[in-house]
């Protein structure tokens, strides 16, 4: 990109592109050996600052939700996020250049078969506080059985005492805690396909442009798809824009 200093203004108005990371989403973020941010977010970050010709740095919070409350305090200038109504209430987002699925994760306790008959029952599901599958769920049916934790952390404990029947969380991510939990399971269909875009706080209209043209020329020129592979995420889950 060949941008202009009022572009650049439009985009850093500190001088400096601050990208904000969730690390509640550990297929887009984690830590290094030297615990430094790491991941998919953290390569896209990277690569549209040195296209715009910008300094970078990272702002760290643990969950998504805490990013979404943070987009009306100048604390960040980008951001990695699931798409979802609410958030575009305060968040301006690109199109979406990745897909993952929400699944449920059944505790040991719980014999209902998949995540059909997992609402049907009236179960109850753990969920991570504003997260974008919480938002999801609390839409559909089902929506009265869902309890709420604020951490992940939380809502597994809940799990691994019964008190609910499953929780809801990124595929991969309950992949991973299910390999953790003799007789848990993942449970089929996906209740959701979560689309992750970039976003920026509403009302700047210039920069939010420069992001979303940047974003799917990333995407056309196989850019993000590089970046998932180098990640370990099939790039297959890499979405196009329209």
């Amino acid at each position: 990109m060949d941008l202009s200093l009022s572009q650049k203004q439009a985009l850093v108005p500190t001088g400096c592109l601050r990208a904000a990371l969730n690390h509640g989403n550990f297929v887009l973020v984690s830590r290094d050996e030297q615990h430094q941010p790491m991941g998919i977010s953290v390569d896209l970050a990277r690569a549209f600052a040195k296209a715009a010709g910008l300094d970078l740095d990272f702002v760290e919070y643990d969950r998504a939700a805490d990013v979404s409350a943070s987009a009306d305090r100048g604390a960040w200038d980008i951001c990695f996020l699931a798409v979802d109504p609410k958030r575009a209430e305060t968040l301006d987002f690109t199109q979406p250049y990745i897909r993952i699925d929400g699944r449920y994760l059944a505790g040991p306790h719980c014999d209902l078969a998949d995540a059909d008959a997992l609402v049907a029952a009236g179960a109850k599901v753990g969920s991570v506080e504003g997260s974008a599958y919480t938002l999801t769920l609390a839409r559909q049916k089902g929506a009265e059985h869902l309890v709420p934790f604020p951490t992940l952390a939380e809502s597994l404990a809940a799990l691994d005492a019964g008190e609910v029947a499953a929780i809801a969380g990124i595929g991969e991510a309950m992949a991973h805690e299910a390999a953790k939990r003799p007789g848990s399971r993942v449970l089929s269909p996906p209740f959701m396909e979560i689309r992750q875009a970039m976003a920026m706080p509403q009302g700047r209209p210039e920069a939010a442009r420069i992001l979303k043209d940047w974003l799917a020329g990333a995407a056309r020129s196989g850019l993000i798809g590089d970046i998932l592979e180098r990640h370990g995420v099939a790039r297959s889950c890499a979405l196009m824009p329209d």
